[in-house]
């Protein structure tokens, strides 16, 4: 059976790369990004940190419920990620690797079920399966009039003039 669920995020530029991000009708509180210099002034993560963010939150996140299944605590649990960024075929700049160690602050020996809850904990992170499998996006940008600039679902970029 298909479950399907939705969330969404309003971005608002503040000035220059600085933009505010409220979550949807949450009490998240909003959260500041910001591209490092030369661009921006590093005043918040940048979009790629917080994908390398995600990637190694929601992984750690998965590690833990299956720690919990088995009774298992993970208390203190320490996890690093580090993003190579590559240039690609027209040389602009992707994350072209995210290595991720979390670190368990207890022995193997101590965690019941340690091999069978390592097999599976990383198909539950919602985050690094869908980035591994490539996610679709679609674009499309608007003028203030609600006009559409620009559809990437329809694969053509109608005219901006007039």
């Amino acid at each position: 059976m298909s479950e399907s669920s939705e969330f969404s995020i309003t971005l608002t530029q503040e000035t220059d790369y600085v933009f505010r991000i409220a979550f949807d009708e949450s009490s998240i509180a909003d959260l500041q990004t910001d591209e490092p210099a030369p661009l921006g002034s590093d005043s918040g993560p940048n979009p790629s940190r917080l994908l390398v963010a995600a990637v190694a939150n929601c992984l750690s996140a998965s590690l833990v419920f299956a720690l919990r299944k088995y009774k298992n605590s993970a208390e203190g649990m320490v996890t690093h990620a580090t993003a190579k960024m590559e240039r690609n075929e027209q040389n602009r700049l992707r994350i072209g690797q995210i290595a991720v160690t979390i670190k368990l602050p207890d022995a193997a020996s101590d965690y019941a079920h340690i091999d069978r809850l390592l097999q599976q904990f990383e198909n539950f992170c919602i985050v690094t399966e869908s980035v591994r499998s490539g996610v679709p996006v679609t674009i499309r940008v608007q003028d203030v009039t609600e006009s559409v600039l620009h559809d990437s679902a329809a694969h053509s970029t109608p005219s901006a003039t007039g």
